[in-house]
């Protein structure tokens, strides 16, 4: 899943040394699956671990992996480079932004999935993106849209004949999307 090199768990195990309550560490992604995609590492303390975590010994510290995380850190890389300044612990995640999805992932990276590498990169041509808000208990997923698509007067075509019509396409669990952009914004409206 994730490797942390014998430096990264040394300099780790020396924060944590340093800190009252810290168990280990916790690993996960913030926004994982799209283009703000960021790995962070943190201290984990007794309140932090969750039933759902996984769980890792390794040679010099524990981690405990957020579950919806462990996808995107499938190959991640956990470093530390000792310089003249004392060094630099680094994070490669290669499948962060952009994981490998399945028809067994989570519905709502499988949304992900297909808007920033399907729909977005059409919008793009106009300045528009569009994201996923929330998927409702009823099965909608809640888009929000900006740049060029943010009070654009073409906004509702896109919604069904494009965004909405590839998303049912391909995920038909889905009842529909709802839009949550306030569209009375016009300033950098393509059309």
């Amino acid at each position: 899943m994730i490797t942390i090199t014998e430096a990264a768990q040394e300099y780790l195990a020396e924060l944590l040394g340093k800190q009252e309550d810290a168990l280990g560490v916790r690993v996960f992604i913030n926004q994982p699956g799209t283009p703000r995609a960021e790995t962070c590492i943190a201290y984990c303390r007794e309140g932090d671990v969750r039933e759902e975590d996984v769980e890792h010994q390794f040679d010099k510290l524990k981690a405990w992996f957020e579950p919806r995380s462990v996808p995107f850190l499938e190959d991640a890389l956990v470093d530390f480079a000792k310089d003249r300044m004392g060094g630099q612990l680094t994070i490669k995640a290669p499948n962060a932004k952009m994981p490998r999805v399945g028809d067994d992932s989570p519905l709502e990276d499988r949304i992900n999935y297909i808007l920033y590498n399907e729909i977005n990169p059409s919008l793009a041509a106009h300045g528009g993106e569009v994201s996923l808000v929330e998927i409702t208990d009823d099965n909608f997923a809640v888009l929000q849209f900006g740049g060029g698509c943010q009070g654009c007067s073409a906004v509702d075509i896109t919604l069904k004949n494009g965004v909405e019509r590839s998303l049912l396409d391909q995920l038909p669990q889905l009842a529909g999307v709802r839009d949550v952009t306030d569209h009375t914004d016009r300033s950098q409206a393509y059309y």
